[in-house]
């Protein structure tokens, strides 16, 4: 898993699984600390995530909202969304919907 900031978006890259939660926590925090407004997590480059990462996202939702902010994902896989769905964790998250391929 990488981890790279782009201004207010947070851009992952690789497995976002349970080995990664630890790293991708710290980040996420402290992104949502230093940063002003909502927050965008890219997910285009994501291969893989596991319900381990997806409850971590839901927590630091949660989170936001609590201070009146969004964590809002965008560029979610097919594998993502896949676990979104299985999980139920898409009624949680800000999820960007992404437009419809022709």
């Amino acid at each position: 898993m990488e981890i790279v900031i782009d201004g207010p978006t947070l851009v992952f890259s690789g497995d976002f699984d349970v080995r990664s939660t630890w790293m991708a926590r710290s980040v996420i925090y402290d992104h949502l600390a230093t940063v002003e407004g909502d927050v965008v997590l890219d997910f285009s480059e994501v291969d893989n995530a596991d319900l381990t990462a997806l409850k971590l996202l839901a927590v630091a939702t949660r989170q936001a909202r609590a201070e009146g902010r969004h964590l809002i994902l965008q560029g979610c896989t097919p594998a993502v969304r896949r676990m979104l769905h299985l999980s139920r964790l898409y009624r949680v998250l800000d999820v960007e919907r992404s437009p419809l391929i022709a």
